[in-house]
């Protein structure tokens, strides 16, 4: 039997001018590189919203500010069944620019796309990554109020 996992992951949808903020970024299941929100795992002892704020600022330079949930999406890759994203989207605004941050090694750019010119390049990550901008394009957003991320005291587990 496969063991099922659950990686949570977050995004933000960043717009500015009908344009969106952007990763091009390269992955070992990809032959040719793909673009997608800024995103990633969140790590241990993250709230959803530290997370989509530090994977923006690892992976854009931009320090960002989280306005809205606009939904919480499922992926399971073709490629592998055995594993289902759980996936935050978070619609947010530029803050600060930091031009010459050092990015993610996996990201190669940073891009301002329109929805259409995205769809027309046909290399999104995931089907997530359209899906939300046409949820935030649609005016999708939900309070962040809706998030309640309860924290036990961190266990010291060394002992």
């Amino acid at each position: 039997m496969t063991a099922w996992t659950t990686p949570v992951t977050v995004a933000t949808v960043i717009e500015q001018d009908g344009r969106y903020l952007l990763v091009e970024e390269h992955t070992s299941q990809m032959v040719h590189t793909v673009f997608n929100q800024p995103a990633g795992h969140v790590e241990y002892g993250e709230t959803l919203i530290e997370a989509a704020i530090r994977e923006t600022r690892e992976e854009t330079g931009h320090d960002v500010e989280i306005d809205h949930l606009i939904g919480v999406y499922t992926y399971t890759p073709p490629m592998c069944p055995d594993r289902t994203f759980f996936r935050f989207c978070f619609s947010a605004h530029i803050v600060q620019a930091h031009p010459n941050a050092t990015l993610d090694p996996d990201i190669l750019a940073t891009t301002w796309m329109t929805l259409d010119e995205l769809q027309y390049t046909a290399r999104a990550r995931s089907p997530l990554v359209i899906k939300a901008m046409q949820d935030a394009q649609a005016g999708q957003k939900f309070p962040l109020s809706l998030i309640y991320e309860h924290h036990s005291p961190q266990l010291n587990l060394d002992t």
